[in-house]
């Protein structure tokens, strides 16, 4: 299946230096700017004391420099308190593809995509067989997998299909087993055992959540898809509750044909769910307040709204995107204070149930926006060049068919094909970069491009290099085309922004630590990778990093807390 640029989609990042060099990389790291000094080897930063809870905030989009913007005009705001009362990392990078499923699954497994086998939330595998296949018995493989909305029993509505009455604001009492809620009939196919493959058991390594349930220690995770049980991990029991209302669905009480993202009011209320299900955890309860089980060890959520705020040209009568390069535009702030205000409800909860001094909380994203210079915004539809590849191909090839089998495209390329061979991928190689056109500007002007909007295009072995694979994987993209700055893959004009490729718009996201077994007022100036929060975790819960598959691979490191 050919699928293009979509709204809410971005790409795995390749890392800046070897992942297997991480560990020396990072004894370099210093920066710290009170009590530690640059030469400190990593093994010295481990906290003296354990933490009993981590709470894990994702603020989906946001960019270093959009933190460093907020607290610098609200330095008593609870941002502000959470970065100046812990330790902060100014120079984190999230993973390549900068998209939100191998984002997330890096920050709780420790590893990139090419470890964990997730490159995006819709990808393509060479060894499954299409979703529906019954008879596998000499059945071709190849299929699409996908980790969107697609995959609810029902799509349209918030609780994916569970029937609740009184939506959405009876939401809170949908199913924290989302797995339920998943149509199998959607699922890649396994030809070895001709049965559906669940997220949970496409992912290659376990998670922190499998980690700290064989300790025996309670989990939850609230996200924007049921298709994050992902994170359940290979066991498939990691995530004790999850709660998962879906974003794509039809925003009750908006405009006909608006779901949750396309207006950023109704993108704040999504995000009050998640956040009150989160408060009620805090409190010692389910996500639905229904029974009392304990404040988790590991919990958190995602933050949808800034992204919204981020792509849309405008909404509520204020004006999306930035203003100028890095500076927030009117829409970006009002939700940056409304990320504020919830966070600073967390905080307070948990000061209220005395856990502030049991609990840590890590704040970063799964990617970041790109681009935040308006002026840099190319909007290119990419319909027409994957149209026109494949119609070259069947040109060059009389009776062949598609050359392109799935493409994923928003601000990055990632293109899997039918033929695998290197003539094929050299053949997409040498169209795309020979392509030109006319795209629109952030005025909806047109604006000329060359090179389909591409800086680079991996091909072939290239491409699985990138990302640490031996050639002809089965997941890798064949092709993945980093886009020039400011490009956006969209056949509309409703988007200013997108995530998913390489630019440090994509990948240059907050990462901060702080509470219970961290210093205060620490700033960590070298780089650091939001993978090395998932092993962070389990040494700030007094658990074994080296319990996690990815970490062992990649030899990830803790970060630096002291």
């Amino acid at each position: 299946m050919l699928r293009t640029a979509r709204g809410e989609r971005p790409v795995f990042r390749r890392p800046t230096r070897p992942v297997t060099a991480a560990a020396a990389a990072l004894a370099a790291v210093g920066g710290l700017t009170a009590t530690a000094t640059a030469a400190t080897p990593v093994s010295a930063h481990s906290p003296a004391h354990v933490a009993r809870h981590v709470l894990l905030l994702s603020v989906d989009g946001l960019h270093q420099s959009d933190l460093a913007w907020y607290v610098a005009r609200h330095p008593e705001s609870a941002l502000a308190r959470l970065a100046t009362g812990g330790v902060e990392y100014t120079h984190a990078r999230t993973t390549d593809p900068s998209d939100s499923f191998p984002g997330l699954v890096g920050q709780l497994t420790g590893g990139n995509p090419g470890t964990t086998g997730i490159y995006y939330d819709d990808g393509y595998s060479s060894a499954l067989l299409p979703a529906g296949t019954t008879h596998c018995a000499g059945a071709k493989p190849g299929a699409e997998v996908d980790f969107t909305e697609d995959l609810d029993r029902d799509k349209d509505s918030i609780d994916a299909g569970q029937g609740l009455a009184g939506l959405p604001g009876s939401i809170l009492r949908m199913t924290g087993a989302a797995r339920g809620l998943i149509d199998p009939s959607k699922l890649p196919v396994d030809p070895k055992t001709c049965k559906p493959v669940y997220p949970h058991s496409y992912l290659k390594v376990n998670t922190v959540f499998n980690v700290v349930r064989k300790a025996g220690l309670r989990t939850a995770w609230s996200d924007k898809h049921v298709a994050y049980e992902i994170l359940n991990g290979p066991s498939g029991n990691g995530v004790q509750d999850l709660f998962a209302p879906e974003i794509n669905s039809r925003a009750i009480g908006y405009p006909a044909g608006t779901d949750w993202t396309k207006d950023n009011a109704a993108t704040e209320q999504y995000d009050g769910y998640k956040v009150k299900a989160v408060l009620n955890e805090i409190d010692g309860y389910d996500h639905g307040r229904t029974h009392k089980t304990g404040t988790p060890a590991v919990f958190g959520m995602n933050f949808q709204s800034v992204s919204t705020a981020q792509k849309l040209p405008a909404s509520e009568g204020l004006t999306g995107g930035y203003a100028a390069k890095g500076v927030p535009g009117p829409l970006l702030a009002k939700n940056l204070a409304f990320v504020d205000q919830e966070v600073g409800a967390f905080l307070t909860e948990l000061r209220k149930q005395h856990l502030d001094g049991s609990t840590t909380v890590i704040l970063s994203s799964k990617h970041g926006q790109s681009p935040t210079d308006p002026k840099a915004l190319t909007r290119i539809d990419d319909g027409p060049l994957l149209d026109g590849l494949n119609a070259a191909w069947k040109t060059a090839h009389p009776g062949a068919g598609d050359l392109v089998a799935h493409s994923v495209d928003d601000d990055a390329m990632l293109i899997w094909l039918n033929d695998r061979s290197q003539a094929a991928t050299a053949f997409a190689k040498a169209y795309l970069l020979a392509q030109s056109g006319i795209g629109n500007d952030i005025a909806g002007k047109a604006k000329p491009f060359t090179a389909s909007g591409l800086k680079t295009l991996y091909a072939g072995a290239a491409a699985a290099r990138y990302f640490h694979v031996k050639p002809g994987d089965a997941r890798v993209p064949d092709l993945f085309g980093v886009a020039r700055y400011g490009v956006v893959y969209t056949g509309g004009k409703s988007k200013i922004a997108e995530h998913g490729g390489a630019h440090p718009d994509d990948l240059d996201v907050p990462l901060v630590v702080s509470g219970a077994a961290t210093p205060h007022g620490v700033r960590v100036s070298g780089p650091v990778e939001t993978t090395q929060i998932a092993p962070t975790i389990l040494r700030l819960l007094g658990l074994s990093p080296r319990a996690l598959d990815a970490v062992r691979v990649e030899h990830t490191a803790t970060l630096p807390v002291r």
